[in-house]
């Protein structure tokens, strides 16, 4: 997407050819900063203090890792000491494990000699396959903006409710959740997101506000609690987030609060809709409540970073002293709280009959 005029991914390849260059998000929206991941540990530096974050970049992330790693030590025992490092850094989204084990199906055969450079070509072929992913997601998407709008006034918006970042900032190019309503935009449909804040980090105010706003695109910043109210008064006409895994019964885990979204959507008839690629589906996992919640250090909930009147940034304290605090990242929504998947193959209702009409090939056998 564009920052500034110019077109950007979320992570490529050094001018050097193969070092690793990412976004910084931890300095959005105050600061636009890039930096440079030289070594397998920066890679999982970058995955575990969320410099790059989303289920898709850490996916695109870890493969990139992977191939400095061979670049250090191609051994096996170098592969073997590799991907177990880097899939311990962020354990709810699926797509690490994905992305690590297809890079593994890649270089386990090939001699030592051959691993580096089939290691880049694969984690290059990884972040093109997202890009073309999203863009396919924000087409099946746009199909259910142009319904509502159908049924607008013209002129009149698509009032879009989306929850944390899942937008191109947490993927390689358009996003999830966001590439729909950036086709919409694009194709002249008038669209305004309520935007949650998404505490405790603020990816919402901070990141998916920073977007859109590069974009052009309508929104307004909201208070995690405000969703509800929104509901209520008939101004949300449907609700689109990501997710960093969904099972294979359909239940979907994804930054804290979206289930509190969910169940206020299904209250008040809202359509509520998780945008994904086929990598972020855990076809191993038959339920949700199995899935692993990363807990966070509690100094994200207890404090606050922001910019000062003189433009410096700052993190202050903003709770009771001595107060401790819980920080589970993500929760799970159940499947029959979901009206259906956004897919790069389509949309389908939250469910495994409805996975596999998409993805026949994950059958199982017998």
């Amino acid at each position: 997407m564009n920052i500034n005029g110019r077109h950007y991914r979320t992570i490529w390849l050094g001018a050097d050819g193969w070092s690793v260059e990412v976004i910084d998000q931890t300095k959005l929206p105050h600061r636009f900063e890039t930096i440079a991941l030289r070594t397998v540990e920066d890679a999982a530096r970058a995955i575990k203090t969320m410099q790059v974050r989303g289920a898709p970049l850490i996916g695109a992330t870890a493969a990139y890792g992977l191939a400095l790693a061979m670049r250090a030590d191609p051994s096996d025992a170098g592969l073997d000491r590799a991907i177990p490092f880097l899939a311990a850094q962020r354990p709810t989204a699926v797509n690490l494990r994905w992305a690590l084990e297809e890079m593994r199906r890649v270089l386990a055969p090939l001699p030592s000699a051959e691993r580096t450079a089939a290691a880049y070509a694969r984690a290059v072929q990884i972040c093109d396959e997202d890009v073309e992913s999203c863009r396919r997601i924000g087409d099946n998407g746009l199909a259910l903006i142009k319904e509502v709008a159908a049924r607008k006034k013209p002129g009149e918006p698509v009032n879009i409710l989306t929850h944390c970042n899942a937008g191109w900032i947490a993927c390689v190019d358009w996003g999830t959740a966001t590439a729909p309503i950036y086709r919409a935009h694009d194709a002249g449909i008038p669209v305004h997101v309520w935007v949650d804040e998404t505490r405790p980090r603020n990816q919402g105010a901070s990141l998916t506000a920073f977007e859109l706003g590069a974009h052009g695109v309508p929104h307004t910043i909201i208070v995690d609690n405000a969703g509800g109210h929104y509901m209520q008064h008939g101004q949300v006409d449907l609700c689109i987030v990501g997710t960093d895994r969904v099972t294979r019964n359909g239940d979907v885990a994804n930054k804290i609060g979206t289930y509190l979204k969910a169940l206020a959507a299904k209250d008040n008839g809202v359509p509520f809709y998780v945008a994904l690629p086929h990598t972020t589906i855990d076809w191993r996992l038959d339920d949700g409540r199995r899935i692993e919640i990363e807990e966070r250090p509690a100094d994200e909930v207890l404090k606050m970073t922001g910019r000062l009147p003189d433009g410096s940034v700052a993190t202050v304290e903003i709770a009771a002293p001595g107060s401790p605090a819980a920080n589970p990242a993500f929760d799970v929504t159940p499947a029959r709280l979901v009206t259906g998947f956004i897919t790069e193959r389509g949309v389908c209702p939250a469910s495994e009959a409805g996975l596999l009409g998409l993805y026949p090939e994950q059958r199982r056998a017998g």
